[in-house]
């Protein structure tokens, strides 16, 4: 009888986590949320697939100014021409503005980025790709499970943060979106 128990999935058990995952997919759930006795699961569709084990947060992105680097300080006394005439120098121009305000999108969860479904197929988005807030940019595998990250904006990709197979952490930037 002992035996029996302990075979039986608990409800935090890997194999309970990922039938309920399929579950959610094949009948398009957004959230499930389960309590038996005293242990709660709640798994939640948002942005992307995440065990409410894992910190969640808004997957809105948010509009950030990118500015160049500043240019090397002008010297205070420009050297006077050899006809000793200061009119015929020039004033540098004024640093040309190409701020833009870009959106970032950002990793929801601590874990593995992988940047194609398949290494047989090719990438979700490359630069210049358009997106839509349906639009699956990569995923993130944590715990053998693999969470989708939607772009959740609709722009062009002109940043690309991460590399296939790097780690990323919880907030960290993944890609860059012109919304232009």
């Amino acid at each position: 009888m002992a035996d029996d128990k302990r075979d039986m999935p608990r409800p935090f058990d890997v194999r309970t986590v990922e039938y309920l995952l399929k579950l959610m997919t094949a009948h398009e759930l957004a959230e499930i949320d389960l309590k038996e006795g005293e242990q709660r699961i709640r798994l939640r569709k948002g942005a992307a697939w995440a065990p409410a084990i894992y910190p969640a947060a808004p997957a809105v992105p948010s509009p950030v100014a990118l500015t160049p680097p500043a240019a090397p300080p002008a010297a205070t006394t420009p050297p006077l021409p050899a006809n000793g005439n200061s009119s015929a120098i020039a004033p540098p121009p004024p640093p040309r503005s190409t701020t833009k305000n870009l959106i970032e999108i950002k990793s929801p969860m601590v874990g593995t980025f992988y940047a194609k479904p398949d290494p047989k197929k090719p990438d979700y988005v490359t630069l210049g790709s358009k997106v839509t807030p349906k639009t699956v940019v990569c995923t993130i595998e944590a715990m053998k499970l693999y969470n989708e990250v939607y772009a959740d904006c609709t722009g062009t990709i002109v940043e690309i943060c991460k590399k296939s197979g790097e780690p990323v952490e919880y907030g960290e930037v993944l890609f860059r979106v012109d919304p232009a």
